[in-house]
């Protein structure tokens, strides 16, 4: 049987990148979506095409409720998970001054809060599998060095950070490794392409990264190579300081 992996936010994106790469090396995923499940449900065929199993799980992570509920019932029927990378996460960029509440609310709850609300559930299961296993965050460099503009975002990846290192002192004696991807600028295809040009000038790469450069370092860490790995913020960001 191979090992369950779940990851949130997982139907396009550096999300869905880091799916099919976990796929490539073998384990199960349980792709994660909120509304669109059309892209969830092409990411879990995808999946599935490669010879690995797939289901797909649809909540909002900022519902720690229904979170609760759906994780719970699907421990109860497929077992723990082995791997969980929470990536789900939002931004609603603005000046400080001009921010508005449902603007810090939205961002802190999706972000920060998630990671309560989806690991919590988790955690024990794992723990009581005695089987070890893998946590990875997805954080970003604006947790690291702060961005104009971002001090929702920055905050609750920061945040993200702290809780990260500190659950993995939690989790070590259990051969549970806890760590941190914090991705610089990444192409998604998404980003206002004058802004990326003004961006890269900063970055010493000269360039933007790409979902299967940060989906390879989630891979790594998920890996039996990296078991000796933890507590550790992975920065792929081309340089940027």
């Amino acid at each position: 049987m191979n090992k369950r992996v779940l990851i949130t936010g997982s139907s396009r994106g550096i999300g869905k990148a880091i799916a099919l790469k976990l796929a490539d090396s073998g384990f199960d995923i349980t792709v994660h979506c909120c509304s669109n499940i059309e892209q969830a449900e092409e990411t879990s065929n995808e999946i599935l095409s490669k010879g690995v199993a797939s289901h797909i799980l649809q909540f909002d992570v900022q519902d720690r409720a229904h979170a609760k509920q759906l994780l719970e019932e699907d421990v109860e029927q497929y077992g723990p998970f082995y791997g969980i990378v929470c990536n789900a996460g939002i931004t609603r960029d603005t000046a400080f001054p001009a921010m508005e509440e449902d603007e810090w609310d939205s961002v802190i709850h999706t972000n920060l809060d998630s990671f309560y609300n989806i690991l919590h559930p988790l955690v024990m299961p794992m723990v009581r599998a005695r089987k070890g296993g893998r946590i990875i965050t997805m954080a970003s460099v604006s947790g690291i060095i702060g961005n104009r503009g971002q001090v929702n975002y920055s905050a609750s990846k920061g945040g993200l950070i702290a809780a990260t290192k500190s659950l993995s002192l939690e989790l070590a004696k259990r051969k549970i490794t806890v760590n941190c991807v914090a991705p610089g600028l990444i192409d998604t295809g998404i980003a206002d392409e004058t802004l990326t040009k003004e961006i890269v000038k900063h970055i010493p790469l000269r360039r933007t990264g790409s979902v299967d450069e940060v989906a390879a370092t989630v891979d790594f860490l998920m890996s039996d190579g990296a078991a000796y790995i933890t507590r550790q913020v992975i920065s792929v960001n081309g340089g940027l300081a």
